[in-house]
């Protein structure tokens, strides 16, 4: 698995060196909440074997080849495409007849979002599910409509209008999900990637916290182990194979996302929220979110 991690000012940066104006604007500060979205065109370069740190759907309507991981997938009719952010991908197009759109979105842009926390106990976006759902006639009509309006939107000066691709946005991955009847069965899955389905759906499970009564139970890597018989070693390098993340630090992210939750969403003081996340003093809570963030607790909530 390739180790580069292309981030959205890396994407935006190698499309300008590309001479590729594909969006009306590419703006992009660091740390807020992101959303763009551009019409699908035909380029002849291919694009790079990269990981992302952002998601991306594709509705391609045209003819090409993508590198996921290790497999090769090709694509001859309409079909939406969103990829996990782990797994390194490329694309090379085969025709000139390039249509649809794709969108990029960062993980802030769906921080408190009810709809996204669903997605994210799916099969949407994991390592283990297959990236592709090929489209009917009728659904690509409805799918066009989704990313018309999504369009329209990011180009409008519509106060609601980060609510209302949200909601759209929302729409085609339902319709996703409505069509993922052909999902990987677990026991078809190699051991490790098997292994790494049942430690996602468990970190998953967990999230959101709903009261400080009921802190996170399952907080490290060898918590996770135990919970699934299966020795730390084992599962840490069954998620490394897959993810080339370690399990802490996935736990990590996941509990630093849930933590600006809190902060954004609730009332909780900031003790509260780190006792909840399993933290036993405030101060290791406060040095946590420091790490991650370059801020304080306190001055995080104060800001939002």
């Amino acid at each position: 698995m390739s180790d580069q991690l292309e981030t959205i000012a890396d994407y935006y940066k190698r499309i300008r060196e590309n001479k590729n104006k594909m969006f009306d604007t590419d703006d992009f500060e660091t740390g807020k909440s992101h959303f763009n979205i551009s019409m699908r065109k035909y380029c002849s370069f291919k694009s790079p074997y990269n990981r992302r740190d952002y998601y991306k759907i594709s509705f391609i309507i045209g003819k090409g080849t993508f590198q996921y991981g290790q497999q090769q997938l090709y694509i001859d009719r309409p079909a939406l495409f969103f990829p996990s952010p782990n797994i390194p991908y490329s694309w090379e197009c085969d025709g000139d007849l390039q249509e649809g759109y794709f969108c990029l979105f960062n993980q802030e842009f769906f921080n408190g979002n009810s709809e996204f926390k669903l997605f994210k106990k799916t099969s949407l976006f994991k390592e283990w599910s297959m990236p592709l759902v090929f489209l009917t006639e009728e659904q690509t009509q409805l799918v066009t409509v989704y990313f018309e309006q999504m369009y329209k939107l990011n180009n409008s000066s519509y106060t609601f209008r980060c609510n209302s691709i949200k909601n759209h946005l929302a729409s085609v991955l339902h319709l996703a999900l409505e069509n993922r009847v052909e999902d990987i069965d677990p026991n078809e899955l190699p051991a490790n990637i098997r292994l790494y389905r049942l430690f996602d759906e468990l970190l998953n499970k967990q999230f959101p916290l709903d009261s400080p009564a009921y802190p996170l139970s399952l907080k490290t890597a060898s918590d996770f182990a135990e919970h699934l018989n299966v020795h730390v070693n084992h599962l840490n390098s069954s998620v490394k194979s897959v993810a080339n993340l370690t399990t802490t630090q996935i736990i990590k992210e996941r509990m630093f996302e849930e933590s600006k939750n809190l902060l954004k969403y609730t009332n909780w003081d900031i003790s509260e929220i780190g006792y909840t996340l399993g933290f036993d003093e405030p101060s290791h809570f406060n040095n946590f979110f420091k790490k991650h963030a370059n801020t304080s607790p306190l001055k995080f909530k104060s800001m939002v």
